[in-house]
């Protein structure tokens, strides 16, 4: 009687205990994707309500006080004027394009080389030491970065250079492009590892050279990849506040040449929001640089991973 009832009893349990099991586990699947997917969407929720917040702040400028002519095509930047104030961010625009500009002309050669080195010359210990250099580099705050061109790079381009203040475009531009350098060259370097190696096996074989292979083969088949990396380091320089408003000197003007001391979009929000009256028209057009901004470094972003994808050619 107990052999033959002993069946009876287990099975029910072992099947039991099998079905709780499978319960648990498609709950712990379930809840898995919910977090995963929550923490995917995140991120998109968070632009948005940034943008709105922005949008928000600076839409009482743009329907009250907003003069496109003047907003866009003069560079008289008075907002604490008492007698007329104006808001006219050109000189902005052209500080920090002279900036990015000469950052880019900086980092690319380096940023380029150093992608190049990683991913066909360097083995071994000596490729993961660089890639992590380069990590780190890219880790190094802003606020240090612009500790470095106030400290060092001040005095030094003064004494080289003999110039009045080395709180200037070239300063700037060198900085910016430092830091720039490292995402710039993590991202070259995964297009030019996603280059198929048949494509260099097939040019080593009919006779090239190393440096024939990467210049004739490697870096046209991975030109997608690296024109993205230089618009994604392009945005990185267009948004940098910090280092660019300690290096830069933070003068409202139309430089003549990179000894000149410029001031950016992005220090001037950074330098002046902190000091004006919530609700005020100074307060909202600082609001409507930053739309202008967020528009422009969301065009470049977006450019910059359509082409990495392969969605844009040339």
């Amino acid at each position: 009687m107990v052999t033959a009832t002993q069946p009876q009893v287990t099975v029910p349990k072992t099947r039991r205990e099998r079905s709780d099991r499978r319960d648990f586990d498609w709950y712990v699947d379930r809840s898995v994707q919910t977090i995963v997917f929550i923490s995917g969407i995140s991120a998109i929720i968070f632009i948005i309500g940034i943008f709105v917040f922005v949008t928000k702040e600076g839409m009482g400028f743009i329907l009250e006080t907003f003069d496109f002519k003047e907003f866009f095509g003069s560079g008289r930047w008075k907002p604490t004027s008492e007698y007329r104030p104006t808001y006219g961010i050109l000189a902005l625009i052209v500080g920090t394009a002279s900036v990015t500009g000469l950052a880019m002309l900086v980092a690319i050669p380096f940023s380029l080389g150093a992608a190049i080195y990683i991913a066909e010359f360097a083995t071994g210990k000596t490729r993961e030491a660089l890639k992590v250099l380069v990590e780190l580099l890219a880790a190094i705050p802003s606020v240090v970065w612009g500790f470095i061109g106030l400290t060092i790079m001040n005095p030094l381009i003064i004494k080289l250079f003999d110039v009045p203040i080395g709180l200037n475009i070239f300063n700037a531009g060198i900085i910016l492009g430092l830091m720039a350098a490292p995402i710039m060259t993590s991202i070259a370097e995964d297009a030019l590892k996603a280059v198929p190696d048949r494509y260099r096996e097939a040019a080593e074989a009919m006779g090239a050279t190393r440096w024939q292979v990467i210049a004739k083969v490697v870096l046209p088949a991975a030109k997608n990849g690296l024109l993205g990396a230089v618009l994604l380091g392009v945005g990185r320089g267009f948004g940098e506040t910090m280092a660019v408003l300690m290096a830069s000197g933070h003068s409202v003007n139309f430089p003549d040449g990179i000894f000149d001391s410029v001031r950016a979009l992005t220090a001037t929000i950074a330098a002046e929001l902190g000091e004006t009256a919530v609700g005020s028209t100074h307060y909202k057009a600082l609001f409507t640089i930053g739309i202008f901004l967020f528009v422009i470094t969301f065009i470049i972003n977006m450019t910059a991973d359509l082409i990495v994808r392969g969605v844009r050619k040339g």
